[in-house]
C-alpha cells in the first residue's frame, strides 16, 4: 500500500470513529508484539519453538512441566511488558467515551496496564493462578517467585498452580464471552486489531455486529477469516497506524 492509499484509509477510519459512540474492539496478539511479546503463528512466534499441545489442558494435567518450560521464558516477558501506542490509543478513545468494549484474545493484561477499564479477557489472563487440587487462587506475583527459580508453582497444599488463561479444550469465560457478544451487537463500529480471527469462538464475535450492518475495520497484516466482510482493511504496522489515528483525532 502506498502512502496516499494509507492516508486515505486512515482518513476513512478517523471519519468512522468521529461518527461512532459505541465502538467494539477485538484485539489479538499482533497488537502486543511491539511491546516485546511474541505472537503465536508467525515465523518467530511461540509455535515456532513450542508445539501447540503446550496449551492443551489434558497435557498440562499429565505433565505441567511442559507448560512451565514455556512459562519460565514467557512469564517474565509478560510481567515486564509495557503498553505501546496502540494500547494507549484505545485508552484515549475510551476516555473520549467512544469505546463500548475492548475484547481481547491476549493474556498479557496490557490494556489494563494502559488504563483501559472496559476490557473483557476472552482467553483469561496471567493475573491469577489456581491450585488444581484445592482451587485456591494466588496472584501472579506469588507464582513468579517459583517461576524465577525455574520451578513449577505450587499451592500451600502442595498442588500445582495453573495460570488462569484458557487452555485448549476449555470453554471461554462465559461472562467475558457474553459481554463481547452483547457489545458487538450494540456497536456502531467494530475494529479488529492484530488478530487473524482464526480462533473460534472469539474470531466470530465481530459477526454479531456485521450481520446487523455494522461497519467492520480490520487492522492487521496478512489475511483474516473475515476479510470479505471488512468495510476497511489496513495492513500497515499496527502501532504506527494507531499513532497516526491519535494524531488525526488530536488525542
Amino acid at each position: 500500500m502506498n502512502n496516499s492509499q494509507f492516508e486515505l484509509k486512515i482518513a476513512q477510519l478517523v471519519d468512522l470513529i468521529k461518527k461512532s459512540r459505541k465502538i467494539f474492539v477485538l484485539t489479538g496478539a499482533g497488537i502486543s508484539t511491539k511491546s516485546g511479546i511474541p505472537d503465536f503463528r508467525s515465523g518467530t512466534g511461540i509455535y515456532s519453538k513450542y508445539p501447540e499441545i503446550v496449551f492443551d489442558i489434558d497435557v498440562f494435567y499429565k505433565d505441567p512441566s511442559i507448560l512451565y518450560n514455556l512459562m519460565f521464558e514467557l512469564a517474565p516477558i509478560l510481567v515486564n511488558a509495557k503498553p505501546n501506542d496502540a494500547h494507549l490509543c484505545l485508552k484515549k478513545l475510551e476516555d473520549m467515551g467512544k469505546i463500548n468494549l475492548i475484547a481481547t484474545q491476549n493474556i498479557d493484561m496490557l490494556h489494563e496496564k494502559a488504563g483501559s477499564t472496559r476490557v473483557a479477557n476472552l482467553h483469561g489472563s496471567m493475573k491469577t493462578f489456581t491450585c488444581i487440587r484445592c482451587n485456591k487462587k494466588y496472584p501472579l506475583e506469588y507464582a513468579m517467585e517459583f517461576i524465577k527459580k525455574k520451578e513449577i508453582a505450587k499451592c500451600e497444599c502442595g498442588g500445582v498452580l495453573r495460570p488462569d488463561f484458557v487452555f485448549f479444550k476449555e470453554p471461554l469465560p462465559e461472562d467475558a464471552l457474553l459481554r463481547a457478544q452483547k457489545a458487538a451487537k450494540e456497536a456502531d463500529l467494530i475494529i479488529v486489531i492484530g488478530s487473524t480471527l482464526a480462533v473460534f469462538p472469539a474470531g466470530y464475535i465481530p459477526m454479531y455486529g456485521v450481520t446487523r450492518g455494522t461497519p467492520l475495520v480490520i487492522i492487521t497484516k496478512g489475511k483474516t477469516a473475515l476479510d470479505n466482510y471488512a468495510t476497511l482493511k489496513i495492513e500497515e504496522d499496527i502501532v504506527e497506524t494507531c499513532k497516526l489515528i491519535s494524531k488525526k483525532l488530536d488525542i
